[in-house]
């Protein structure tokens, strides 16, 4: 039997790979569509298995920042503290300048005596004090027992960049001698490692301590 091929032309092969191109357009196109599909409708069981959780506290209000405190808000880890010179970490760079002139100049005098200022807590962001604000009801069981060591985002010193909290122990035997020199203060009787900037201290030495944040009138809404 003879055989023979059939040439197929230009135009026809042409027309075969339009087809084809547009075929796999398609597919795509309704590849995305069941993807945003299915997307969508995990959300919204996901929000709906939120909401319904009537037993499950309400988030704290972190409306502007974030939901998780990262660096950027001022957290210091444990084993990460730095001194009082590092100002390139927000919790020090953010710190009141008369604050950190203060500090500084009595870490420099310090470090005479083999002493180095470490910073345990800095400036913070709102969302960073509302999350230990938080920790600290669950902590202790009620907003007043929380109330005598974390102080909301409106009325914290740590949020206007106005206290820090230093460490270590002899820093702050150090601190408990000549602090009032450099006009830097112990607030709280309950909280030895908070200090504030006092300028009367230099001359006057520092004021009585309030025994805890609940008897500063600063902090009374």
């Amino acid at each position: 039997m003879n055989t023979r091929t059939i040439p197929v032309s230009r135009g026809s092969r042409r027309r075969g790979l339009i087809v084809a191109a547009i075929a796999l357009v398609v597919i795509v196109i309704l590849a995305f569509a069941v993807q945003q599909s299915l997307a969508a409708a995990s959300a919204a069981v996901s929000q709906q298995t939120t909401t319904s959780d009537a037993s499950a506290p309400p988030p704290p209000d972190l409306t502007g920042s974030v939901i998780a405190p990262s660096d950027a808000d001022g957290v210091i880890r444990d084993g990460d503290q730095p001194t009082v010179f590092d100002t390139d970490r927000v919790a020090i760079g953010n710190l009141d300048p008369a604050l950190l002139d203060a500090l500084q100049r009595a870490a420099n005098d310090a470090a005479g005596d083999g002493l180095e200022f470490r910073v345990n807590s800095g400036w913070r962001s709102a969302a960073l004090q509302e999350r230990m604000l938080q920790d600290a009801i669950t902590q202790y069981g009620s907003e007043a027992e929380a109330a005598r060591w974390v102080a909301t985002p409106q009325t914290s010193a740590h949020v206007s960049g106005k206290a820090v909290d230093l460490g270590p122990l002899p820093t702050l035997d150090w601190l408990a001698q000549h602090g009032s020199e450099y006009g830097l203060c112990q607030t709280y009787a309950n909280e030895s490692w908070h200090y504030e900037l006092r300028p009367d201290a230099v001359t006057d030495g520092c004021p009585e301590q309030y025994a805890d944040p609940t008897e500063d009138p600063r902090m009374q809404p």
